[in-house]
């Protein structure tokens, strides 16, 4: 799973990218289209989780869950009609599942702004007016060519080619492709969207880069934040504060140095932290855990899948194989002081068959035979 990370040029995004992945891979420039080819890092999600149980069974190896994270270069005005490295940013958006919005919310001239003022809403609505147009072109012409086989008698065609009009003038009132009335139980539509890769389709998450001040003096007291809030509360998306700068610098310090860091701040998670655990839940990705002396690991199976394919994660023989799944949920382990006897003696090990819907966080041991 893949997301893009996403913006105007000098907003902070190859910054970002720098402080997700502790490289330097990203090159940081004050001039726009630094970033040409996509810089892309697999990073852990962060989950105390799967730190507990490596840290009671002193086990030998710990595996974090991980999301995939691309930098693409910053988008200009005109980008739909190939300004700048439009085409190029676009397609690389295309290929992403979900997008990382970076909004600029500090002032400053140390850094130049693209549109020499900053404004987040204008900002953002210069984005998504990008991706909307190359929408429209996309809809646009698939719509062309099914209107045109529905006057042939095809029906299929002609009621695909109805929804695919509705949804270009959806696009042209400046709405993006999230807010459209998708009939999810229509397969031909469903299809179709998918096939389609459209931009605005895709799940965003607003990351309002502050400056260390911001996050030194008090991040709600910047009213450049109050207002992307606001504009991703209205599209029902998240909104999460971080200063890049500052996760860059602290990206390369210890566990311990960054706790300290972090106690000193008054905080309990780094804002890349946060943004990492809203990327996975974005993605509708959940973990459950397999613990032992050799090794514990979070594994990433989507939302409402059940125990054979969830273990078909770990080797598709116990797919094949599954006959049932001993299940404890991680909540009750720590109410049980983390002593798994206990979960025992409460009754709290489950046995689990085939219909069983795991949940975040549950710890499973698979049976099975083949």
């Amino acid at each position: 799973m893949k997301l893009g990370i996403v913006g105007l040029p000098n907003v902070g995004k190859s910054t970002l990218f720098n402080a997700i992945t502790s490289t330097k891979n990203a090159q940081a420039a004050n001039y726009p289209f630094c970033t040409i080819d996509p810089n892309t890092g697999i990073v852990a999600v962060p989950d105390a989780r799967l730190d507990k149980l490596a840290e009671i069974w002193d086990t030998n190896k710990k595996t974090p869950a991980i999301v995939e994270f691309v930098d693409i270069a910053g988008l200009v005005k005109g980008a739909s009609r190939g300004e700048g490295l439009g085409n190029k940013f676009l397609g690389n958006i295309r290929e992403c599942d979900a997008i990382v919005h970076v909004v600029r919310c500090f002032d400053g001239t140390d850094v130049i702004h693209v549109e020499g003022s900053v404004d987040p809403i204008r900002d953002i609505e210069t984005i998504d007016t990008e991706l909307i147009l190359s929408d429209l072109e996309v809809v646009e012409n698939r719509q062309a060519r099914l209107a045109k086989a529905a006057k042939t008698g095809d029906k299929k065609a002609a009621a695909a080619a109805a929804w695919l009009a509705e949804l270009a003038a959806h696009l042209s009132e400046g709405k993006n492709a999230r807010t459209f009335a998708w009939d999810e139980k229509d397969d031909d539509m469903m299809a179709q969207r998918k096939e389609m890769g459209l931009l605005t389709a895709k799940p965003v998450i607003y990351a309002a880069n502050l400056s260390e001040d911001d996050l030194m003096e008090g991040m709600e007291d910047n009213p450049y934040l109050t207002i992307v809030r606001q504009r991703a509360e209205a599209e029902g998306a998240q909104c999460i504060p971080i200063c890049a700068k500052t996760e860059e610098d602290i990206a390369d310090y210890t566990p311990e140095e960054k706790a300290e860091f972090l106690a000193e701040m008054g905080i309990t998670a780094t804002g890349l932290d946060n943004l990492i655990k809203a990327s996975y839940t974005l993605l509708g990705l959940i973990s459950f855990l397999t613990d032992g002396k050799k090794e514990c690991r979070a594994w990433t199976i989507r939302r409402g899948t059940k125990t054979p394919q969830a273990a078909g994660k770990i080797h598709s023989d116990f797919e094949r194989g599954f006959i049932r799944a001993t299940v404890v949920a991680y909540d009750d382990f720590v109410a049980c002081g983390y002593d798994m006897a206990a979960v025992k003696a409460k009754g709290l090990q489950r046995t689990e068959g085939k219909e069983y819907v795991v949940k975040d966080g549950d710890i499973i041991e698979f049976l099975f035979n083949v």
